[in-house]
């Protein structure tokens, strides 16, 4: 793979970016040969984030539509499964047992945000006084990067993306 994905478009990078061979960490056996972003490239992922969540339609979308997106990704993680735990025994060394149990806990993290989004209205908070009500309601601030351990890469990603 010579190309990164940024701002909804492939961007090719061959001969301008270094590469990393991939091993399966089990057997060393090369598994792919993937171009290693770097810090330009980092900034413009970040910025196109900004700029989709600033100005993007996911921001006009409703708590209930961003869970049924979600319950989308767990139903499609499980129709994969197979696949996706194959994939991340590879890639981890995993045994494909565990991998399956990796597949799992991914679609389990989608699946809780999922039913979070459901309580769109927050959370009330007794403040003492019957003529006064407090809500507490969770908002995305930003945009992050982040870098994935070699073991976990998938629950990594789940715990970022899911909540956002």
């Amino acid at each position: 793979m010579r190309e990164l994905f940024i701002d909804g478009r492939r961007v090719d990078t061959a001969g301008t970016a270094p590469t990393r061979v991939v091993l399966n960490p089990a057997n060393a056996a090369e598994l792919a040969t993937v171009c290693e972003a770097d810090e330009k490239d980092v900034d413009a992922a970040v910025a196109a984030a900004r700029r989709a969540f600033d100005d993007g339609p996911w921001r006009a979308t409703t708590a209930r539509e961003r869970g049924e997106l979600l319950r989308e990704i767990a139903r499609l993680l499980q129709r994969d499964k197979e696949d996706i735990a194959r994939i991340e025994s590879l890639d981890t060394g995993k045994t494909l047992a565990e991998g399956r149990v990796d597949v799992d806990d991914v679609t389990a993290v989608f699946r809780y945000y999922a039913n979070l989004a459901d309580n769109e209205a927050g959370r009330v908070v007794d403040t003492g006084d019957p003529g006064v009500v407090s809500r507490v309601v969770h908002e995305p601030v930003g945009v992050c990067s982040l870098i994935a351990p070699w073991n976990y890469p998938l629950l990594q990603m789940s715990w970022k993306v899911a909540p956002a």
